[in-house]
């Protein structure tokens, strides 16, 4: 039994009429007649009652049009469903995202692409880049979005830049240093750094190294920590100091400063 054969006897059941059927299927109506015939030789049962006047269903037939009728309808179903899935407007989409660069922009992008792709559902998983960037890299996330200098260079990834922030110099209230409006990068030689470890944010941390590589210095790291807040925290103390993405300038305390530094240093 071929799917063929259902649809050329759908068409003829509707219009009782192999002429119409014919017209309406762009095939030869002895094609069609021959198609019926090899159906029902198939089946073992009779669909039509046909002479030279009218064709008309038996009562096999009338059961036989119901059934194969909604096998049609789901299976032109499930042939939509699956182009649709094919493009991206059915499914689910994972994305993975670190919770502060995003949050100025991300609710607006969720809103318009649920509006524009309803039938896609979204899931939504915050973390630090390490993590999202293994996740990328295990086709657990469909989606990354983070702030990682130098992923634009890696192969391992398509990377669409969607915004750049500057890098500041997060530094305690009491520090000497933060009686400045803005700070030479040189000047940092001497301070002990707090950093985020390495494997939360492989690429901030390896531009940070960089940086003071530049600068002609190598910095002296005295804690590495896997929380921002913990970063912060120990700067509070005044355990030392980090550079870091400006929007984390939303965690700022009173006792907390966020200095610009003296030239064009993006993420």
């Amino acid at each position: 039994m071929e799917i063929r054969q259902l649809r050329y006897f759908v068409t003829v059941a509707e219009h009782l009429n192999f002429t119409e059927a014919s017209k309406r299927l762009y095939v030869a109506q002895p094609a069609i007649s021959k198609q019926i015939a090899n159906l029902e030789k198939e089946l073992g049962i009779q669909l039509f009652h046909r002479d030279h006047h009218r064709v008309q269903l038996t009562k096999a037939g009338a059961v036989f049009f119901e059934e194969v009728k909604e096998i049609l309808a789901r299976l032109d179903r499930a042939i939509e469903t699956a182009r649709d899935a094919d493009k991206g407007l059915v499914g689910q989409l994972e994305i993975g995202f670190l919770r502060s660069p995003v949050r100025f922009f991300m609710p607006a992008l969720i809103k318009d692409f649920q509006s524009a792709y309803p039938d896609v559902k979204v899931e939504l998983h915050p973390n630090q880049t390490g993590v999202i960037l293994q996740k990328l890299q295990a086709d657990e996330l469909d989606i990354g979005l983070t702030i990682s200098p130098g992923l634009k260079d890696d192969n391992d990834f398509e990377v669409h830049p969607l915004l750049s922030y500057p890098v500041c110099v997060i530094m305690n209230s009491d520090h000497p240093l933060s009686r400045k409006e803005s700070i030479d990068f040189g000047e940092l030689r001497d301070e002990n750094f707090i950093m985020l470890e390495r494997v939360e944010a492989p690429h901030t941390y390896d531009y940070v190294i960089s940086l003071c590589e530049g600068h002609g210095f190598t910095p002296k790291i005295v804690k590495q920590t896997a929380r921002i807040e913990s970063v912060l925290l120990l700067i509070e103390s005044g355990s030392g100091i980090t550079v870091l993405p400006k929007y984390l300038v939303e965690y700022a305390t009173p006792s907390l400063q966020f200095k610009d530094i003296k030239g064009d240093y993006q993420v």
